[in-house]
């Protein structure tokens, strides 16, 4: 319940902030896989670090403190502006990207009610298109979680993202971890 809360305040003041975004991470694979302890919230933030100035604001009226005390350099270097929720100690990442792939996504994001709230979620297939490419085994398991769950997924879509990541030199491979994971 506690998440909810933070979440539908978030919403809003992105909401009142005109600033796109969506909820992606172990909040969005909540809602699409298997239940599964996280202690944080993630949200992509559909603009770039030169809009860092525009969320400040906010933050009072989400109850959030801004983490680093150098934060502007800090978000400049990891495009993340790490806060936390003030009463609870909850850790929330806004993450600022502007690609094409994140406009997409957050174009795809999917509405969900909490306390009376309209929160944006990746899509399922954007959840697992951010799980591959990081990759990590707790990555691949929620993958797995939300591919059992929700097994009507547009996979020519995921896999048409990740074969564009691929094209980066650090990223090969990510197309083949999808459709290993598929077949386990």
């Amino acid at each position: 319940m506690m998440f909810d809360d933070i979440l539908a305040r978030i919403a809003i003041e992105l909401k009142k902030a005109d600033l796109p975004y969506m909820i992606i991470g172990g909040q969005a694979v909540l809602l699409y896989g298997t239940p599964r302890m996280t202690k944080d919230i993630d949200i992509t933030l559909g603009v770039d670090i030169g809009f860092l100035e525009d969320i400040l604001p906010s933050l009072d009226a989400m109850d959030l403190k801004i983490i680093p005390e150098d934060y502007k350099t800090f978000a400049e270097k990891t495009y993340v502006l790490p806060t936390k929720d003030e009463t609870s100690g909850i850790r929330v990442d806004f993450i600022f990207s502007f690609t094409p792939y994140e406009r997409q996504a957050i174009s795809n994001s999917r509405a969900v009610l909490l306390k009376g709230t309209n929160v944006m979620f990746a899509s399922a297939e954007d959840v697992i298109i951010h799980k591959i490419f990081a990759g990590r085994p707790r990555d691949l398991e929620d993958v797995r979680s939300i591919l059992l769950k929700t097994p009507e997924l547009d996979r020519e879509y995921i896999r048409k993202w990740l074969s564009e990541f691929e094209k980066s030199p650090d990223k090969k491979g990510l197309t083949k971890i999808f459709d290993d994971v598929l077949t386990d």
